[in-house]
């Protein structure tokens, strides 16, 4: 066994008796647990797992790579049930093995799930009670963890990959995987039933406007329209509820960004997947145990203006940075970008002049409400509709400033029409051909004939 198994350490050990608990592994002791092992090791699932990871030597498995570390715990498995005689198939050793790797390596049981690519969020709301969501539906999955400790073990290994904490003292933490995807997690004692986690996936395939169309999302007009607003350096503030595809729309305009361009990102979790050659990333970084050392999404947007950008992109707007965005977007930034969470096109303005409120209290109204004219020229509603379809409902220009109010036009509004024998909503878009506040923009490009184009077309 020591012969071909270099990470075992059988034949230093005494062979434990059958019925015994065998000795936890430094990885076990330090891990929490909800039960004790004596109720663990009851089935011969457990108890083969158990003898694994006593025998496994954790310096050595950090430098094995995941395909010979998968083949020799393999073998380890194999070895051990069939000198225990457990009564296990090879499908159940093969997959004990896996798990085990996705344990020490991976996201334990979470792996088959962030690698299918029909679901976009996992949410574990405790050890047995994990959804997903698929094809817009969400549902109950079988997949399940051992025990609450299980699922903190899985939390703390995301949160430290990027440099995070989470335990009771820090029970809340925003973090992301390595492909972007956007982690939560509540801990005890504000998590009732254990830690919470929720994971947004990101697509690996690059969403682009082609596939936006194919999915229903938008219609080849509106992303026509899209297309020259980013290519015109039009401010563009895209405005929808969670999990409404906000972020998707944003990498898809930033496809036709010039790659000439210094593009700076300012996000509380990096997410954004920008494919230029010239993008400069920042991340918000949260108090240390002792309370300093936090770096805001203000702080960052303060220091982006200092370092030459072309575009300042904002993953999401959510608090007193919404002063600065709007700064930016009036000192020669032009073509920068941001989300806002906002249920319509007019609710965004409305969270927007607020959260400018929360950091500079003495600021009028109305100078507010003309900062927001001068710097956004178009703002984007996305919303995830009752069918699952995610689709862009609005896309409305900001005309200007009558007495108090903002004028606002909708150049694109989907108004349904009625549900499929499928399920699905259709309807069509109503169009609006008012010369847009930004025709000058338009034309300076050589983009007003194709802006005039899309609408012509969208009547259609």
């Amino acid at each position: 066994m020591s012969g071909r198994i270099t990470f075992g350490r059988r034949h230093t050990e005494t062979p434990a008796p059958a019925g015994a608990a065998p000795p936890p592994s430094s990885a076990q002791a330090s891990a929490p647990r909800a039960l004790p092992l004596t109720a663990v090791v009851a089935s011969p699932i457990h108890e083969l797992r158990a003898l694994c990871l006593a025998q496994i030597d954790p310096a050595a498995v950090s430098t094995m790579p995941p395909e010979r570390l998968l083949a020799e715990i393999e073998k380890l498995v194999a070895e051990i049930a069939t000198e225990r005689r457990f009564q296990l198939n090879g499908q159940d050793q093969k997959n004990l093995a896996s798990d085990l790797v996705n344990d020490m390596l991976g996201h334990g049981p979470l792996e088959p799930l962030l690698e299918d690519d029909a679901v976009t969020d996992i949410m574990v709301n405790g050890p047995d009670r994990v959804f997903i969501e698929r094809y817009g539906r969400v549902e109950l999955s079988a997949t399940k963890f051992r025990d609450a400790g299980h699922v903190a073990s899985i939390c703390q290994r995301i949160a430290s990959a990027v440099g995070r904490r989470i335990d009771e003292s820090s029970p809340m933490v925003d973090a992301r995987l390595r492909d972007g995807s956007r982690v939560n997690i509540v801990f005890p004692p504000l998590a009732l039933d254990g830690p919470y986690l929720s994971i947004r996936k990101f697509s690996r395939r690059m969403i682009d406007f082609a596939k936006l169309i194919e999915f229903g999302s938008l219609t080849p007009q509106v992303a026509r329209i899209l297309e020259v607003a980013a290519r015109a350096r039009l401010n563009v503030i895209i405005s929808g509820g969670t999990g409404s595809g906000k972020t998707t729309l944003m990498n898809a305009m930033s496809r036709l960004i010039d790659p000439g361009e210094r593009i700076i990102t300012v996000e509380d979790a990096a997410e954004l997947q920008l494919q230029q050659p010239h993008v400069v990333r920042m991340e918000t970084r949260p108090a240390s145990l002792e309370g300093r050392g936090e770096v805001t999404q203000r702080d960052l947007m303060r220091n982006a203006l200092r370092m030459r950008p072309d575009r300042i992109i904002i993953g999401e707007v959510r608090s007193a940075e919404a002063f600065d965005m709007l700064q930016a977007m009036n000192t020669g930034h032009d073509g920068s970008m941001s989300t806002i969470h906002a249920n319509t096109a007019r609710d965004a303005l409305t969270r927007i002049e607020n959260m400018v409120q929360m950091g500079n209290m003495g600021l009028p109204a109305r100078a507010i409400r003309t900062q927001i004219v001068g710097a956004v020229d178009l703002i984007v509603q996305v919303e995830r509709q009752r069918d699952g379809t995610r689709r862009v409902t609005q896309v409305t220009e900001v005309c200007g400033l009558e007495g108090e109010t903002v004028t606002l036009n909708d150049i694109f509004l989907f108004e349904v029409a009625g549900e499929g024998l499928d399920g699905k909503l259709h309807g069509k878009y109503r169009v609006s051909r008012a010369r847009p506040s930004f025709q000058d923009r338009l034309a300076y490009f050589g983009l007003d004939r194709a802006w005039l184009s899309a609408l012509q077309e969208g009547e259609a």
